[in-house]
């Protein structure tokens, strides 16, 4: 017999602002158990000492979290001129103290390197997986693994305020894009060294900076809750945003009931007008409800490719 899985079914996402020195997989489940959801995962690590938008998603949003993997992020950052570490931020260990004697002159034209398309090689200090683990532990154990450089893309670095040794900017980026990184370079750069001293992630693809909520917030929530011998989704639920939020940069392709229908059972439709490449989101009726994600295939059908599961309340 199959084991029942502990927890309530709630698909959504929420916008956690993870706090200072906790792991990303701590708040995670920190968020699961305040609300007591049986499925959740979080939709890109940040560093223990970053804070910050965290998407969480919980049930069936789970489906869709790799695109918010691999979508654009913000940043606000503060480098730390003068000493570079082994991770590039204050945990790591110092490889070199050096003089700090900047001016704006030479910052300016050395920041305006980093903005546009490049090629970056990840830390090993990153979450970037080799032959299934990840490179920190790999460095942690003093080894170096051959990386490829990777296509970047910096949209916009805007300098917030220069400082003796340190240098405050905000920075758009494209996924995959490590700002320990860009700091670290920026020190080579300079000729002095640098690591990051506070990194705080303000934005994921365009989820609104103003949903975001704190465990203590969500703490409180819960103990109201109970104050008011109510069930606690009364209040917890209503901060999840739905679930087709993940997926809000896909074009959207409309179907009818039966088509829904056959595509809720595997099977392909037919879409006359509809040739996207690459995938689509799926809603049906004139409330447009969504079910999930498809693509054209090689017939010219619109088949799924990750579909919603309608659970029984």
């Amino acid at each position: 017999m199959a084991r029942r899985r502990k927890g309530r079914q709630v698909d959504g996402v929420l916008l956690l602002d993870k706090p200072y020195e906790m792991s990303s997989n701590h708040a995670l489940q920190a968020a699961k158990r305040i609300y007591f959801a049986n499925k959740a995962g979080h939709t890109g690590a940040l560093d223990p000492l970053a804070t910050g938008m965290l998407p969480i998603c919980f049930g069936e949003a789970t489906k869709f979290s790799q695109f918010l993997l691999d979508t654009d992020k913000t940043y606000i950052v503060t480098a730390k001129l003068g000493i570079r570490t082994t991770t590039s931020d204050a945990d790591g260990e110092v490889v070199s103290e050096k003089p700090v004697n900047i001016s704006d002159a030479e910052l300016l034209p050395a920041l305006e390197s980093f903005r546009g398309k490049s090629k970056q090689v990840p830390s090993m200090y990153s979450a970037l997986k080799h032959k299934g683990q990840p490179l920190y532990k790999y460095a942690r154990e003093g080894l170096t693994i051959e990386r490829e450089a990777r296509d970047i893309d910096v949209y916009r670095l805007d300098l917030l305020r220069f400082e003796g040794d340190e240098v405050d900017m905000e920075i758009h980026v494209s996924k995959g894009t490590y700002i320990r990184t860009i700091v670290d370079d920026l020190g080579e750069l300079l000729g002095c060294g640098a690591h990051v001293s506070m990194l705080r992630r303000t934005t994921v693809g365009s989820y609104p900076v103003e949903n975001m909520v704190t465990l203590e917030q969500l703490e409180q929530l819960l103990e109201q809750a109970r104050e008011q011998d109510i069930a606690p989704s009364e209040l917890l639920d209503p901060l999840l945003l739905p679930m087709d939020t993940a997926v809000v940069g896909l074009s959207e392709v409309n179907v009818d009931d039966e088509a829904a229908h056959y595509l809720k059972h595997g099977n392909p439709v037919m879409m006359p007008g509809v040739s996207e490449d690459g995938l689509l989101k799926i809603t049906v009726g004139d409330n447009k409800q969504f079910i999930g994600v498809g693509h054209i295939n090689s017939d010219g059908m619109l088949a799924p490719k990750r579909l919603v599961v309608q659970h029984e309340q």
